[in-house]
């Protein structure tokens, strides 16, 4: 239960303070005001938005789902960094635009069958329709907890995603992908992947300290994956996990052909227990790759498209609109855009190298 609290002001002017307990307990402020009246109703409003956040309270299942997905569900959700991202782009693609307004306990299965049909008249792919229809399955479980007594997801087919089968490439292949490797590491660690069937994150993330070669036991105990920037709260690109796959370390037993040979490669390059044992051999600086970047204005315009417009070689639109695939429109679009492709070419090497913290 709110409260008002009268006081006065060093001029003598009464004043009235609005007050409440947030659920944790502590007492908070609604604001101050001239007359009593206003004091009470800012109490009684706070208390109101604070019986909304109960998850008994049926008010709460009035909020749109827009509003859950982004500013409960997903920024509180523990998932993974890559899912987040991924999640994120799903969400905001396929999900928020059909049920984004509406009211969270007014969405039913059949706004979700219908929800499914428009995605596939719009040529989704089974697989994608799949992904998206999880999405939103695992956000109406946690709501089932918070704001909702219904799931709508339950029942609600989606189309059949066919499993096409495996290409295994044959040795003969394997022979000719070997001997066009720029370098032994280069084929260390394919050998190393072909033996193993790593994946690649867990194969770039092998530290020393990971085989023993007395018992040529390898460790899989960490995995490296590439997250968008915005995705992470340092803006880096690489994030080491302290878990491979499935949250749990594999050992693997290594041939005595590949054992002695990553002994070899990891004694001749120097390498400490934490060092990676692949790591990126040293690159050209960008400087030195750098190339002047040609002027738009100065390259002319595409041919006319199938509307008769033109326009500019080197540019976005010349690219998009006016489908033009010349060397000028294919290459990155501005000096920035060129020096940042190069500068994150490199990147892997200077952010890779020592171990990076989730």
């Amino acid at each position: 239960m709110g409260w008002t609290q009268k006081r006065k002001t060093k001029g003598g002017a009464e004043r009235f303070r609005a007050c409440y307990r947030d659920i944790r307990g502590p007492i908070q402020s609604a604001g101050t005001f001239a007359k009593e009246r206003d004091a009470d109703k800012a109490w009684q409003r706070a208390e109101l938005k604070i019986a909304e956040g109960r998850v008994n309270d049926p008010r709460r299942g009035r909020q749109t789902f827009r509003h859950y997905v982004t500013e409960e569900w997903l920024p509180h959700h523990v998932i993974e960094a890559i899912t987040r991202e991924a999640y994120t782009y799903q969400i905001g693609k396929h999900i928020l635009p059909w049920f984004g307004p509406m009211r969270m306990n007014e969405i039913m299965p059949s706004h979700v069958r219908e929800w499914v049909t428009d995605l596939q008249a719009k040529g989704v792919t089974p697989a994608t329709i799949q992904k998206v229809r999880f999405i939103l399955s695992a956000i109406f479980t946690t709501a089932m907890n918070d704001v909702t007594f219904l799931h709508p997801c339950k029942g609600v087919k989606t189309p059949t995603v066919p499993r096409k089968p495996l290409k295994i490439i044959t040795p003969e292949q394997f022979d000719t992908i070997y001997a066009a490797l720029p370098d032994a590491i280069s084929r260390l660690l394919i050998e190393t992947d072909i033996e193993t069937g790593l994946r690649w994150g867990e194969l770039t993330e092998l530290r020393v300290e990971d085989l023993d070669p007395v018992t040529r036991i390898l460790t899989v105990s960490r995995a490296v994956v590439q997250v968008d920037p915005k995705f992470r709260p340092d803006g880096r690109r690489f994030l080491v996990k302290e878990y491979p796959k499935d949250g749990e370390y594999r050992h693997l037993k290594l041939s005595m052909q590949l054992a002695s040979k990553l002994a070899a490669h990891i004694k001749d390059a120097g390498r400490g227990p934490d060092d990676l044992i692949f790591a990126m051999p040293p690159q050209d600086s960008p400087a030195a790759r750098l190339r002047a970047v040609p002027d738009p204005a100065a390259l002319g315009f595409t041919k006319p498209n199938a509307a008769g417009r033109q326009y500019r070689h080197g540019t976005m639109s010349g690219y998009n609109v006016g489908k033009c695939r010349c060397g000028f429109c294919t290459e990155p679009k501005t000096p920035g855009a060129a020096l940042r492709k190069r500068w994150l070419d490199d990147a892997h090497t200077g952010e890779h190298s020592g171990r990076e913290q989730p």
